[in-house]
């Protein structure tokens, strides 16, 4: 069930009266609402699943159980790789099973020897990356001790299958969400406001920005062996702000319906387009991924306490693991080594922290160094993304090789050059609100609040005309394939 469709456009007021209206009153009734809701939105897309998600979810509130009552440290070892093995080893063979074997057989036809075994037609259950690692955190921190492992099944499932949040993020630590879940919601009616303006400006990224890109940065990549490198240039360009505005848009509009029901969840996203650097732009891009390799991966490893050599193994094994948790495809890889490349001159000359504020926190506009910082920052991700979209290292490769030719000069060509310059228009005007609103958790938190009301009613009913008018078919979200 996709937040841009129909369907979910009924579900959702449905789920709404139901919580706010018929179980309001009573806590457990919201929670058991809240996770059949959750397995109704889940299982909406392939209902063979729901077992998957239902399995995940007894292994880890049976092992968290356990790790509650246990004291001996091996026995908490066990129980917690476990829950490892048992999570990652679903993780590995749905997503990466055939990337693998392929990987495997390609290497013996390489130093000459046949292999014969065949691929396996698997689904990639929606969602199981994102799920996996919130599941994943509960049990670590439980054996970490910094939670008290829960004996409500229903509040922990429940946390698990989170509909606003459960296919695509933010990945929420049990931390933070599931003591929410312990906790009488009441509404508010500012809280719920603030949520649906959020939803109204995912909405908007998703629809407007994220789905008018598609269009051409799709056909531009498809086409790239015979397009120019301008064209090719802006299809790159397209595909950045495609893919921007379709995760933060969903994760916008995930935060938003979560405040509704009285829920807080993570800021995902915080304007990394402004970044003056590489490691700003990852503390500002999937927050929720970025922080959990941190905390549960590069930390454990040593973080960079240690030597040279430490700081740059555990620099490239965080970014080549993030790489890969995206897809199994070696252009993944390579984008996650290409962002180490990227990060470690910062990191190894104790740089990596000097940007923590948000840029030119203290004026309209940014100084001339910090507009250089941002266009290096911003170009540099734009390289990267070739690879993350690119169908194959080669593509990848050939695409960048034209971009950096003599045919980088010629005027961009479109079939549909009034629809491309409209939708670098929308480009334009989408960046100017991202920059008025860099301060808030999303663009338009504050815009327009002191407003008069026709004025600030004429506004949003402004982005309602404009998510209708630029819309078109049903676009799936980009990451509903990792």
């Amino acid at each position: 069930m996709l937040f841009n469709s129909l369907d979910f456009a009924i579900f959702l007021p449905i789920v709404f009266v139901l919580y706010w209206f018929v179980v309001n009153k009573n806590l457990k009734y919201q929670n058991i609402l809240i996770a059949l809701a959750s397995y109704v939105f889940y299982g909406w897309w392939d209902w063979r699943f729901l077992a998957l998600i239902l399995f995940s979810t007894l292994v880890d509130y049976i092992i968290g159980v356990r790790l509650g009552k246990e004291q001996n440290l091996n026995k908490r070892k066990i129980l917690l790789w476990i829950s490892i093995l048992v999570n990652l080893g679903f993780l590995g063979f749905f997503k990466y099973y055939n990337f693998f074997l392929d990987n495997f057989k390609s290497a013996f036809t390489f130093f000459g020897s046949e292999i014969n075994s065949n691929s396996l037609n698997i689904i990639l259950p929606v969602g199981i990356s994102f799920y996996t690692f919130q599941t994943l955190s509960y049990t670590i921190d439980v054996y970490k001790k910094r939670l008290e492992p829960t004996k409500d099944f229903i509040s922990f499932a429940a946390f698990v299958s989170f509909f606003p949040q459960l296919v695509a993020g933010p990945i929420e630590r049990a931390t933070n969400l599931l003591p929410q879940f312990y906790r009488q919601r009441n509404f508010e009616y500012n809280s719920a406001v603030n949520g649906m303006r959020q939803i109204l400006w995912g909405l908007f990224k998703k629809i407007v920005i994220a789905d008018n890109c598609a269009i051409y940065a799709n056909h531009i990549f498809d086409n790239s062996a015979d397009l120019s490198g301008s064209t090719l240039l802006l299809g790159a360009i397209f595909f950045t702000f495609q893919i921007y505005g379709d995760f933060s848009g969903y994760s916008d509009i995930a935060i938003g319906i979560a405040r509704i029901f009285g829920f807080n969840l993570m800021q995902n996203f915080a304007f990394p387009y402004f970044s003056r650097d590489i490691a700003e732009f990852w503390r500002r891009w999937h927050i929720s991924l970025s922080t959990w390799f941190r905390d549960y991966l590069y930390i454990p490893l040593g973080g960079s306490r240690g030597g040279t050599w430490m700081k740059v193994r555990n620099t490239f094994i965080i970014f080549i693991v993030s790489g890969f948790w995206h897809g199994a495809n070696w252009t993944f890889v390579i984008w996650g080594a290409l962002n180490a490349l990227y990060f470690l001159p910062l990191l190894l000359t104790k740089r990596n922290r000097q940007n923590m504020e948000v840029v030119a926190s203290d004026s309209y506009f940014p100084s001339i160094k910090e507009c250089g910082q941002m266009f290096l920052t911003f170009s540099l991700t734009v390289i990267a993304w070739i690879f993350f979209r690119a169908d194959n290292i080669g593509h990848a490769v050939n695409y960048l090789n034209e971009i950096f030719s003599i045919s980088i000069i010629k005027l961009p060509e479109f079939s549909d050059r009034t629809g491309a310059l409209i939708t670098l228009v929308l480009i334009l005007i989408f960046v100017f609100f991202e920059w008025v609103g860099r301060e808030g958790h999303y663009a338009i938190e504050q815009l327009g609040i002191k407003w008069k009301k026709p004025l600030r009613l004429a506004f949003y009913y402004g982005i309602i005309i404009a998510i209708f008018y630029f819309g078109g078919s049903e676009e799936q979200f980009i990451y509903f394939q990792f």
